[in-house]
């Protein structure tokens, strides 16, 4: 059980934020190496992507070995990592691409400290027309 003193440790909260910097830096420079190292190699890894569902490193390994690196670069804002004890956290962040003026993409990660260091073990990107999302007063 994690207790409430226990969440957003200042440490493990930097861990994980290097750990998110560093697969945002490969995902904009499509260092697929470094990409398939973020992702736990267990058939139990998932991502949902923008066009794709994927279940297993295998296939999300050749998702990216495939994928064209051209127009990756992007914008990132309203990143938000949360942590709960010290080895689960939970990284949200929105993003924009040049090509996709008006719209919005929304990412999720579910990170989990293994013998190996942190690895993404369930992901969902989605892109959505911004001008419908609802918002706050």
């Amino acid at each position: 059980m994690v207790k409430p003193e226990d969440i957003d440790l200042p440490d493990v909260v930097a861990e994980v934020k290097a750990a998110f910097d560093r697969y945002e830096k490969a995902l904009i420079t499509n260092d697929v190496a470094v990409l398939d190292d973020t992702f736990k190699v267990d058939r139990r890894t998932i991502r949902y992507g923008g066009g794709e569902i994927l279940y297993g490193h295998a296939e999300i390994a050749a998702f990216r070995a495939a994928r064209s690196p051209v127009g990756l670069n992007r914008t990132i804002d309203r990143t938000v990592i949360s942590t709960y004890g010290r080895d689960c956290a939970v990284a949200s962040t929105l993003f924009y691409r040049d090509t996709m003026p008006g719209k919005v993409g929304r990412q999720m990660q579910t990170w989990v400290r293994f013998p190996e260091g942190w690895r993404v073990v369930a992901a969902h990107v989605s892109v959505v027309d911004e001008a419908s999302v609802w918002k706050p007063a």
